[in-house]
């Protein structure tokens, strides 16, 4: 997988009923037409993450079809909705068997050996938190999860469910919201359980190439034993679980990748525990809610913090990028995404133009294409897959004022990658207002050299004054220009 790998985020139950509509049959993994690969890898994709491809748990399933928060938040977008298109969640696992409806685990070898063949790997999801309310571990080997025996739990009752054998057992949840009230909490200061997750994941990390690992930090000791101190006490375990996990697996696969989901300023951490790349919260939260200094401010990180970053501007959890960021914002902020060190994610429908986000439980999806959002997309990760974006070198460039007056010029976030002999220099206008710069480029002299803006493909003849005195651009509103030249 390249440098700076481009990675598809697929919701493959949701996706699979738009295919359904479009051809009149439902598809086993394996069945899927060749043309949406194809697709995806003409636009740049190193690797694809299925989201939902586990067995489904009933019980979930029943409490997502009930839950009045999920109907609410479906109704705002589909009124006339049926609850019989709401499932399980994809975080509320069963097992880590492939859904038989999704053709079972040879139809995904079979789709991932395709993938493969195409120069594309295959990613997972792998919840190290929790299980599926319903998972028959839950009642076979209650120990494996955080409980209170028969007794009714001391403190926080509303925390805790009773299996069928009539044992206190804990809900997953993260310490600052409410439980999940579909899972059951694992006890990572059980040896035992440590041992039954690291099972599980040797088990996914045969089936795939990576994974992307659901709310990782709260695996952490310290997290987890501040999360339930009041249940497990404070003696921390001698090791944490994912610097073990994460050697054990690439014993006996080197080159599987990892990815986090983390937050509460936890990356770095992560990272020094062997993850290849962590969510980049913070850059998403600045684009949606901060200015272009901002920005700057957390571009300056050390390099391989940036190379270890994923990059998003959507997917499962967020606000869809149209409604979150407004039409030409969400343009402008995915450019910047994908022209940055790290891992650059997409989801496909962001790249669809979905217009607003639908909960994961519910499968019918049907919001018309967005050609003109398609269109860009397209462009954007064909011009992001030049071999300068992923091996070559990357730097934030300086942008001048026009003059005394104007300080538009602020408002542009400028950085460039070199390889070789060729430069490509992205200038993004991240603000609601007209901006220009005086912008200093160092291309190849000689007559007849020019540089190529990508977007338009209008080329403009570099002239010895403007090497002089600097090159000067025009951008509107949450305009992208992309340069490329010869150096």
């Amino acid at each position: 997988m390249r440098t700076n790998p481009h990675i598809l985020e697929i919701n493959i139950r949701a996706w699979l009923a738009r295919l359904q509509q479009r051809h009149g049959r439902r598809f086993a993994l394996h069945e899927i037409p060749e043309e949406y690969w194809q697709t995806f890898k003409e636009r740049g994709f190193d690797a694809i993450w299925l989201m939902g491809v586990w067995k489904q748990s009933p019980k979930a399933g029943e409490i997502a079809r009930q839950h009045p928060d999920i109907q609410a938040e479906i109704r705002r977008v589909e009124p006339n909705f049926s609850t019989e298109d709401i499932i399980a969640s994809p975080y509320a696992v069963y097992a880590y068997e492939t859904a038989e409806d999704l053709g079972g685990d040879e139809s995904l070898k079979a789709l991932r050996e395709k993938l493969n063949a195409m120069g594309m790997a295959l990613f997972l999801d792998f919840v190290s938190n929790h299980t599926a309310i319903d998972c028959p571990f839950v009642t076979s080997d209650p120990d494996l999860y955080i409980n209170t025996g028969t007794q009714i739990p001391h403190a926080h009752k509303d925390w805790f469910f009773q299996n069928a054998n009539g044992t206190w057992v804990a809900h997953g949840r993260d310490p600052y919201f409410a439980p999940w009230t579909d899972t059951a909490q694992l006890n990572y200061f059980n040896p035992k359980t440590r041992d039954f997750v690291l099972h599980n994941l040797l088990k996914v990390a045969d089936m795939c190439d990576g994974v992307r690992c659901d709310m990782a930090m709260l695996s952490l000791n310290k997290v987890h034993r501040d999360t339930w101190w009041e249940f497990i006490g404070g003696e921390l375990p001698r090791t944490e679980f994912w610097t073990e996990a994460l050697s054990l697996v690439r014993g006996k696969y080197p080159d599987f990748t990892f990815i986090a989901e983390v937050y509460w300023g936890l990356e770095w951490e992560i990272q020094e525990m062997g993850f290849d790349y962590t969510y980049d919260k913070v850059l998403y939260d600045r684009l949606r809610f901060s200015n272009s200094e901002d920005i700057k401010g957390h571009l300056g990180a050390e390099h391989l913090f940036q190379m270890r970053s994923i990059r998003f501007t959507s997917n499962h959890d967020e606000e869809e990028a149209l409604k979150a960021f407004g039409r030409e914002k969400s343009l402008a902020a995915s450019t910047i995404i994908a022209t940055l060190p790290g891992a650059r994610m997409i989801y496909l429908f962001q790249m669809l133009g979905r217009p607003a986000r639908l909960p994961i439980q519910y499968v019918k999806d049907f919001f018309p294409i967005d050609d003109e959002i398609r269109n860009y997309y397209a462009k954007l990760m064909h011009i992001a897959s030049q071999p300068a974006f992923h091996g070559g070198q990357w730097s934030l460039t300086p942008v001048s004022a026009v003059g005394e007056d104007d300080d538009s010029f602020r408002h542009i976030l400028c950085w460039t990658w070199k390889q070789m002999n060729t430069a490509f220099t992205i200038l993004i206008n991240y603000s609601p207002a007209d901006a220009k710069g005086f912008l200093k480029l160092k291309p190849a002299q000689g007559d007849g050299k020019f540089l190529k803006e990508e977007f338009s493909g209008v080329q403009h003849l570099f002239t010895p004054d403007m090497q002089q005195k600097g090159f000067e651009v025009e951008l509107k509103p949450f305009e992208s220009k992309i340069f490329t030249y010869e150096i």
